[in-house]
């Protein structure tokens, strides 16, 4: 599909804009995500608008600058209200376009046609299905799954029920929403350890590993910092092992990466977020070491999964693979970080797509299923 030549764009190039950023407590991870997009993405070919999203929820245009989004030695990057303009998309499908606001929040005159967003959003108020929301009002078309999938999957109360429905084998759990607390029966019947988490987040920002029943309740509060509802998951026993999954430009079922393997030796005895992202106490198999029967069957549940929840252009399944080589589905992820370190690119790259083919066979996925029902 052919560039837009709408104002600041060149005929030719496809007009890009990247979403990043956002009001979840995932925003540092979403600025580290599109620095590596904004290296990787063909500028031969591509336009880039890059959008931030404050953490008070401004939209702002921002200088087209990777370097303002590298990780420092005092911290990870944020979007900051000053570093740009304030801008609007306005939900009308007749006009796809951007438009700025001046100082006292008018309207003025438009930015430019988007041809596709690349909302590289993580957790609540992005990957959620609110901004797929909006992005459909404007009739934009959008990399990655739509409103519904986006919504399902990020609630992995909603997920694990989907899940079930499609005949997939999902560990033991409990759902507290505000005001409740767990009950002896459930205690009994998840036993422990447990693991306590915000039913609607990500990048294990707020999940415990809880081995005595007495701790519960600061688990508990520390998952409700970021979401009233929380999940309360058994142990399962098993490797934890993660697949990507792409959709193919050919319309065909979806395909399946080679897997990976997470091996961790960190105090907290799991993947939570310093193992993830500031630990050097994390290996990565990549790909992960597994028989042939056990490949195909995680491949099998990987996609299997990513068509019960209706999702489109890329997920990434995390489950556990028991002693016995049962596939046990943990989470699915329909906008997986895209960090220098994380796994769904790395999957990828081990399966013969390297950084820059993946980011733009999304963008050419979004191109081809356009806005709506797809």
């Amino acid at each position: 599909m052919a560039a837009s030549s709408g104002m600041a764009g060149t005929p030719g190039r496809i007009r890009l804009g990247l979403l990043f950023g956002g009001r979840s407590t995932e925003h540092a991870i979403s600025c580290v995500s599109a620095n590596s997009v904004l290296r990787a993405l063909d500028r031969d070919a591509y336009d880039v608008l890059p959008i931030g999203i404050d953490q008070d929820g401004r939209w702002l245009l921002l200088p087209d600058d990777a370097d303002a989004l590298t990780p420092r030695g005092d911290g990870l990057p944020s979007v900051q209200a000053s570093a740009g303009q304030r801008i609007v998309l306005a939900p009308d499908p007749t006009g796809r376009r951007l438009a700025p606001r001046d100082a006292a929040s008018s309207v003025r005159d438009s930015i430019g046609d988007v041809d596709v967003v690349f909302p590289l959003l993580h957790g609540p108020f992005g990957e959620d299905g609110t901004v797929q929301g909006l992005l459909e009002m404007a009739g934009l078309p959008y990399v990655g799954s739509g409103v519904f999938a986006s919504a399902a999957a990020m609630d992995k109360q909603h997920m694990k029920s989907l899940l079930r429905a499609a005949g997939l084998p999902v560990g033991p759990y409990a759902v507290l929403r505000a005001g409740q607390s767990l009950s002896e029966a459930d205690q009994e019947r998840l036993g422990l350890p447990v693991f306590v988490k915000p039913a609607r987040g990500g990048s294990s920002i707020g999940i415990s590993r809880v081995d005595a029943w007495a701790d519960l309740d600061t688990a508990v509060k520390a998952a409700r910092a970021s979401d009233p509802k929380v999940l309360i998951e058994a142990a399962v026993v098993g490797r934890e092992i993660e697949c990507g999954v792409l959709g193919r430009l050919d319309g065909t079922s979806p395909q399946a990466s080679l897997p990976a393997e997470i091996i961790v030796s960190s105090p907290s005895g799991f993947y939570d977020f310093d193992a993830k992202y500031a630990s050097d106490q994390t290996r990565f198999d990549v790909p992960a070491r597994l028989s042939p029967a056990a490949l195909d069957r995680v491949q099998r549940v990987a996609v299997t999964a990513f068509e019960a929840l209706d999702c489109a252009g890329l997920a990434r399944v995390d489950v556990f693979l028991t002693p016995a080589d049962e596939v046990v589905v943990n989470e699915v992820n329909t906008m997986p970080g895209f960090t220098p370190m994380s796994m769904f690119p790395r999957m990828w790259a081990a399966s013969g797509v390297d950084y820059p083919a993946l980011v733009d066979r999304l963008v050419r996925l979004a191109l081809r299923d356009g806005a709506g029902l797809r």
